[in-house]
This record gives structure tokens, sequence and C-alpha cells, in this order.
């Protein structure tokens, strides 16, 4: 639609720009007021673009040359008349809900060359149409809150055309500000004194330029959002925004106003009259704007109410029934006329599932489990209801079993696949997520409210390419690729476990070479971060801190810190000398995420975001999480003069016996083309020199002789060419050093069959007692009834996942119908195998059944597995369900019979929808303890 450069401009586009031609901006003066704000605010993004200032005019007869005409229909008379005149074409969004049309039209008045008119069929129709136009000369909707800076232009050009935006795929669309003690508070505090129309006039526009509509606002005491500062409300609806209140917080009042102004107990059993007068009164309070009311009740303090079943649901009932009775008198209208949300959230889906008597017109808003997975969705004979259903989703959660507070957590990938599902099964009238300060989640709002708007424009396949054009939308195209990959890469290792949550021991120190890999991911990513950010122009910088350097870094620090900890600990138990050099390490790392998040919260942009990144994050916790930073405790050991040799072989859980002197690698195989680590190490404080000495000329080490201060890594590999045939071929290898000789087995396995040519294609070999695979590599996938399996890059904890798509109500029984994935393997160990399958901590969110899959081996009779059976709830009471959000994945096991060694054919059928595979591990003796797993297994690839 936009163009910078004349090249390829013809006579019909419109200039809006050039040279020292500008085009100026009319609105009608009885158009609504947050129309004529919203062209303001063009206004000053065409200046902020060009550094030339549109004039906006309000009489027809100021206009000459060029005009940009906005206006609403039914408030702008000179888009009414020439809608008349049959000028104007407005028939795909009259009638329409917040829908726009953008277009460009020849003579449309008297003097007047070109217009560009800017039409929506209600007021926010209009708005939204003015910022997409802003969003697409270059002015991002976080230029103020993430202070992205706005490329320059000298021109701006309008191809010629109609551009026709209808409806949007969800009703209502917005978000919840939670949870925003310390962070919130303090900036809004700093900055504005208090939570005031100041603040959020900011939010507004924001929400609005993300074509967003709704909002919870911060409820934490002492926030008093219709109280605190009166004209909030008012600007509110000015602006055009819907106001609600939070699940818990019922007829437009807020929860610190009952221990404000409230008489008695919060108890409706006992304390029904005071409590109707105090919802009568904050429903007349802004009877005049436009809202949600929220219905129903929870006990004070977003707890449930005293549980006591059947008598629980009837008083939910009757307080219900109450409340539509205050909006029938305040309003004057029949309650079905005015929009009301029940959130069936925790106990209050309970009392829904167990029959709860709801009118009709009610939006339900249904929740996740507070960990980004649905709880419930509405079977397809359900989806009619006039009041339709909402979704509450969470990028931020204070409670069990461990809050996330700090950072960006979830992938764009898991918003997808969740809301995917969401809006496939009928969710479409409000969409609140739980964003707590607001920052720093810009990334995962903006995808969420883009879904929301426009649910067809991404798939699970382009996931990629918004990372990529949110990217170049802030800040530009030079890097953009590589901002992209960090982004994407960053959330997807925050992904595996939350920051705040992960520990010393989370990632093996021992097995695979776990913490070490992830580290190196991690160091990746920061490094290219830190080498941009260095090369950016300096008006960038502060964006990029924000959007990138920060999450990026700052999440690589948690991690890294607790590492190293954990080796400090694991090396003090084996008496190594650099123990204490992982105490300082420790420490070191500590105070570098300090130092990044004091600028954050003091030097960035000029100190404007002061106090935004209080929230402590570092510490053992329960499940509220820390009250401050606090360093993982380290070990220091004393080191005495003098030299003592210790050796340490990679996968041990100690060091080799200092009595005993000998140990083994893990088994090379020729299908994984290993090699191993040996560790020399000093236990006192004096160097000394080793030498290795190996017996067959098939080992190879990295350095056979050297000298040792704290410790040395030796490499350990085999020559693949003159290394014996055989199973289990042996060899053995000597260190020597401090008058000591320490003797290493080197374990051999190579087969003399099936050799690489032989393999079949896309089959894993079975190699140290175990065959790992991710998903994607399938061998064979069949669809049935239109359902396949696809893949979604980069969802997962290890590489990506697969979906059957599109989502859909069937559930495949008999299994043996379903749509499948295939699997070739080669076992050399018959016997029983256990089979773990990896996969999203989706949810049993249809609730007459489980989340089930067929696993079968060699066509066998299928096995149904279960991931989150019907008798399992998201709540405390359901350990299995604490353990996958806590590991963001379910781990589900099932055991066969491998009958002979040579090719075998695993087959995994979907049997119930929305169930995501990541990986598969097939043990049969050798899997080791770690949090994601072996690495995938060796298979000849086509």
């Amino acid at each position: 639609m936009i163009e910078f450069k004349k090249a390829g401009i013809n006579h019909d586009d419109f200039i809006l720009v050039e040279e020292e031609f500008i085009a100026d901006l009319y609105v009608d003066r009885e158009d609504y007021w947050g129309v004529i704000r919203a062209a303001e605010d063009l206004q000053k993004d065409i200046k902020a673009v060009t550094g030339k200032k549109p004039e906006i005019i309000k009489e027809e007869g100021s206009l000459k040359g060029n005009g940009i005409f906005v206006g609403t229909i039914g408030k702008s008379q000179l888009i009414d008349r020439l809608a008349r005149e049959g000028k104007l074409e407005l028939e795909e969004i009259k009638g329409k809900w917040e829908s726009f049309s953008i277009q460009i039209l020849p003579k449309p008045l008297p003097g007047i060359e070109k217009g560009l008119f800017i039409i929506g069929s209600d007021k926010r129709g209009t708005i939204f149409g003015i910022y997409e136009l802003s969003r697409q000369i270059g002015v991002s909707p976080w230029y103020w809150w993430a202070d992205v800076p706005v490329q320059k232009r000298e021109a701006i050009y309008v191809k010629a055309g109609i551009y026709n935006q209808g409806e949007p795929a969800v009703k209502y669309r917005g978000i919840f500000l939670n949870d925003e003690a310390p962070s919130l508070v303090t900036w809004v505090e700093n900055k504005y004194g208090s939570f005031n129309h100041h603040f959020y006039e900011k939010v507004f526009e924001l929400l609005l330029r993300l074509k967003a509509n709704f909002l919870w606002p911060a409820m934490w005491k002492p926030r008093v959002f219709n109280e605190e500062d009166p004209l909030n409300p008012v600007m509110a609806d000015k602006y055009g925004i819907v106001m609600g209140t939070s699940h818990h917080e019922p007829m437009m009042r807020s929860w610190e106003e009952w221990g404000k102004i409230g008489q008695g107990e919060w108890n409706y059993r006992t304390n029904q009259a005071n409590i109707y007068d105090f919802w009568y009164k904050g429903l007349e309070r802004v009877k005049d704007f436009e809202s949600i009311v929220t219905v129903g009740m929870r006990g004070d303090g977003d707890e449930a109410m005293a549980q006591d079943g059947e008598d629980s649901r009837r008083l939910l009932e009757k307080i219900i029934q109450d409340q539509r009775e205050i909006i029938n008198k305040v309003t004057g209208k029949d309650p079905a006329q005015v929009p009301q949300a029940l959130a069936l959230y925790k106990e209050v889906q309970t009392y829904y599932e167990a029959g709860l008597d709801i009118p009709e017109d009610i939006t339900l808003i249904l929740a996740d489990d507070n960990f980004g997975n649905v709880r419930m969705l509405p079977p397809a004979e359900e989806r009619d209801r006039p009041g339709g259903y909402g979704m509450y989703y969470h990028f931020d959660y204070v409670g069990g079993p461990r809050s996330y507070q700090w950072i960006n957590t979830v992938p764009l990938q898991k918003i997808w696949d969740q809301m995917n599902l969401t809006y496939q099964h009928g969710v479409d009238r409000i969409w609140i997520v739980n964003v707590g300060d607001l920052k720093p989640m810009e990334l995962p709002i903006d995808f969420f409210l883009a879904m929301a708007w426009d649910i067809n424009r991404w798939g699970h396949d382009s996931i990629g390419e918004y990372h990529l054009q949110w990217a170049e939308e802030q800040f530009g195209s030079k890097y953009a690729r590589e901002i992209a990959e960090i982004l994407q890469r960053y959330t997807k290792y925050n992904g595996r476990r939350k920051p705040e949550i992960v520990e010393e021991d989370t990632f093996s120190l021992v097995n695979y070479r776990e913490g070490e890999r992830v580290l190196a991911e991690f160091e990746e990513i920061v490094g290219l971060a830190e080498k941009i950010y260095n090369s950016l122009e300096p008006e960038k910088k502060d964006a990029f801190f924000q959007l990138v350097l920060y999450p990026a870094r700052a999440s690589r620090n948690v991690m890294k810190m607790h590492l190293y900890a954990g080796k400090n600990h694991f090396y003090a138990s084996q008496g190594r000398s650099s123990t204490n050099d992982y105490a300082e390490l420790t420490e070191k790392t500590f105070k570098e995420e300090a130092a990044d998040t004091d600028y954050y919260n003091k030097e960035l942009a000029g100190g404007k975001w002061y106090g935004m990144m209080l929230q402590p994050h570092i510490g053992k916790a329960n499940w509220r999480g820390p009250e401050k930073n606090t360093m993982p405790g380290v070990k220091e050991i004393e080191i005495l003069p003098g030299s003592d040799m210790g050796v340490y072989l990679e996968g041990a859980l100690e060091a080799i016996d200092p009595e005993e002197r000998k140990g083994s690698l893990p088994v090379f195989s020729k299908y994984t083309g290993d090699e191993y680590y040996l560790e020399i190490f000093n236990k006192k404080a004096d160097s000394f020199a080793y030498t290795i000495e190996v017996e067959e000329a098939w080992i190879k080490v990295s350095k056979a002789a050297g000298r040792v201060e704290k410790e040395e890594r030796i490499m350990v590999s085999i020559d693949w060419d003159q290394v014996p045939l055989g199973e289990d071929i042996e060899g053995k290898l000597i260190i020597s050093g401090t008058g000591k000789d320490y003797e290493v087995r080197i374990q051999v396995f190579n087969p003399a069959s099936p050799d690489f040519a032989e393999l079949e294609e896309m089959t894993f070999v079975e190699s140290k007692g175990y065959i790992s695979i991710e998903a994607e590599h399938y061998s064979r996938k069949v669809a049935v009834e239109g359902i396949s399996w696809e893949r979604l890059a980069d969802y997962g904890r290890t590489l990506s996942s697969m979906l059957a798509l599109p989502v859909g109500d069937k559930s495949f029984l008999p299994p043996e119908t379903g749509p499948y994935l295939e699997y070739r393997l080669y076992f050399f160990t018959p016997g029983e195998v256990e089979i773990t399958l990896y996969t999203a901590p989706t949810l049993n969110f249809d609730r007459r059944h489980g989340l089930r899959y067929a696993i079968s081996l060699d066509g066998g009779e299928p096995v149904i597995a279960d991931l989150f059976p019907v008798d399992y709830d998201a709540d405390y009471s359901c350990p299995p369900w604490m353990q996958a959000v806590l590991e963001n994945v379910h781990k589900s096991r099932t055991r066969h019979l491998v009958k002979e060694k040579g090719y075998h054919s695993l087959r995994i059928q979907m049997v119930d929808p929305g169930i995501v595979f990541q990986k598969i591990v097939i043990d049969t003796g050798g899997v080791k303890p770690s949090y994601l797993g072996p690495p995938e297994s060796y298979f000849r690839r086509k």
C-alpha cells in the first residue's frame, strides 16, 4: 500500500508527502472525540517520519490539492454525502463491527485532485484505519512503550486502490495489567504519581495502535481504576476502550474497594444486602460508559468461595440473578442487551461442569491453567449460545506451583497452538491476556492481539515470518533476520523452564553434556545480540536493549549462574582446586545480571523506565517467588600447597576413585561418531605434568602430555578406519601424573551391519541403549479425513513439534483409524523396551475424555495412552499437572516388546485432537537422567 520512492508511482497513486508538498488532514468536527484525537496522532506520526506536519482542517472549504479525509460513517457529513453520491464504496464495511476502508478517490470535491479516505464503520473502525496508515508509514505501535525510533523518509506515496478491512476475528481483544507490584507500581508512581488518566492514556493509545479494544486495569491493592482518578473511565470511553474488571471483581468494582468501604464480610450468604448495595453503586458510577460487566463472585483476594458443592453452585446462581437485577435497575435495559462476562476460573469451572445455570446471553470466559494451557473448550453442540465464549490467558502469573513475573517466557508457537485451538472451538467473543507489568511482554502481546484481529493471517508455518516482520518493523531490514532469530530462540529457551525456576541441577552436568549444550545455545544468541547492539545506530539502542538484548542476556545470565553454582558444588565434591573459581564465576555472573537490570531501571532511555525491572527473580522460594534476588549458595574449599592429580570421566557421577584408579568412558558408537572427554584436575595449588598412553592405535586423544594448573579437558575419539569390527571392542589408556596411574577402559560399538550405505532411509539406529527421535523426522505420515500431521518449527524444548491440523472435534476410535506418523527403527537389543513420548503440556480441553494417542510396534495391537485423563485437573491436587507445567512437557510412557534384532516400525496415531508431539525416546536399557532427554540418535536422511 505504501511506497517511499517515486520510481514505480503512477498518475493514479496518492502523494502524501513529496518535496515541499504535504497533504492536509480533514476530519469532521462532529466526529467522535477519539477519532479526532487519533487524527492528531497521525499528524504527529507524519511529522515524525518526514519532518513535515500536515494541517488538520475541519471545514471543507479550506481544502486544496491532495487531502487525507478521515471519518466515521454516520458521524462525518462529507463521508456520508460522498457515499450517497456513489463516489465512495462502503458496502463492504457499512454496519460492520470495527471495520474500515482506505481508498483513493480522484477529484472527490471541487479543487481537490485526489483524496485519501480513511473511513470507519464505527468509532474504533475509523481509529484502527488511522493507526493502520501510521503503522504502514513506519511508526511502530511501540514507539513510546519501547522507544522504537521512526525511520525518516523524504516522501510517502499511497498506491491507488481500495483497501477494506472487515470485522475482526475476535470481538473484544485486550490485556489485563496484573501482579503489578513492585515493577509497574514503582514506575507509574515515579512517573505519574498514581495510576491516573495520564498513565492510562498511554495504555489506551497502545491498545488502539495494536487494534485492541478491551482492558482489565491494574487491580492489586490499593488500585481502584474508577476512583484513583475519576477521569480514568471518562478517558477510556473517549478513547474508545471498553473497560471491564478482572475475573474476580464483579460489577465494575475493584478488589480494593470492598476493603475500603465495604461493610461486613465478603460473603453473600451472610451479607447479601451490603454487597448488593456495593455492586449497585459500582455499576451506577460507570453506567454511561462502554463496558463488559463481570458477573459472578469468588472469595476475597481471588480465592475460592467456601466450597460445599451443590450449595455453592446454587448460591452463585442466586448471585448472578441478583447482579442482572442490578443491571436492569441501573441501566434501564434488559440485561441481555448489556455485555456481561462470567469467568470460569478455577473452582467456577467446577461449578459450571456440575451444571451451573447461566443465562445464555452472558459470555463465558474460559481460562488456561495460568501456564498457557487451555483448560476447557466448548463442544460443537454448545457453541451457538448468544453470549458466546471468551478466553482468559496468561503471560504472567502469581500462584502455584511457582510464580513467574519477570521476563517473557512464552514462545509465539505456544500462543499460536493454544489460541488457534481456542478459536477453532468457537471461542471468539473475548480474548484477554494477563500481561503483568506490560513490559517486557511487548512481543507476545503484539502477536496475541494480531491473532485476535486476523486469525487467518498467521498460520503454523508462518510464525518465523512474524518474528521477521516484527523485527524489521522495530529495527529496519539490515539486521532483521538475525534479530528474528534471537527473539525466536530466547523465548524457546525460556520456554523450556522459566528462568525464575531454573536451579543448579535443572540441566544435567553429567549426562549428554546437557548443561554445556543449553548454555552454548544461549551464548550464541547473546553473542549475536551484543554484536548487533554495538553496530546499531545510537537512536536504536534503547529499543534494542529492551526488546532483544536484555531479555536474551539476562535470561542467559540466570541460567549461566545456576550452572556455575552447580559446577561449583560438583567440583567441591571431587576436591578440585577450580571449585573456588566457579564460586567466583557464579558471583560474577550474578553481578552482571544485576548490572543489566540496574541499567534498565535507572539509565535506559535517560531513566524513563525507572523501576520497571524490579521484580525479584533469583533465589530459592516457595510458590510466590523470591522476595529479593539472592545468589545461589556456593562452596569454597581450602587449597593446600603441592599437587595431587584427579581424573573425571564424562558421564560419571563422581571422579575416579583415587584408590582404585580405574574407570570407563561411555560406549563409543560408529553410528554417532562420538568423542568423549576426560578431565585431569588438580586438588592442590602447584601445577604438575601428566602423560597419556593409549594401548591401541585406534584410540585418539587430543593431547598426549601436558601440564595442569587446575584442570584440563582431553577429548578422546576413535579412528573408525582402524578399529576392528564388533559390538564389544575394548581398549584402554593410561593417565600418569603426581606418581599415580589411572586406567581408563574404552568400549566401542562397531557392528559390521547395518552399514551406513545399506541402511534404509529415515531409519533410526539403536546406540548406547536407546533410540531418540525428534518428532518431525518421521519416515511416513498418513492423513485421514483431511487431518494431517504438520510441523510447527521451533515449538517445544528441543527441535520442533508435530500437530494434527486442522484442529477439529473428532476423536478417532478404534485407534487404528486415526491419522498417523510412522518411524523406522533398527534395534540391536531384543526384549522389552520403554517408549517415552514428549508432548506439549496440553490439557484435556474436551472434558468428556482425556487426551489420548495410540502407539504400536510392528503393526501390533495399538496401546492407548492418556496424557491427561479425565479425572485429572489443573490444580495443586494433581502432581502430574504441576510437573508438566514446571517442565513444560508431558512425558507419557508405554512398554513394548522388540522380538528380534533388526528393522522395526513404530506408529503413533491421533486419537483425540490437540496433541502436540515433540520427541520420542525408546529406552533399551541405557537412557540416563536429563532434563531434555538424550540427543537425537543417528538416522539416515533421505
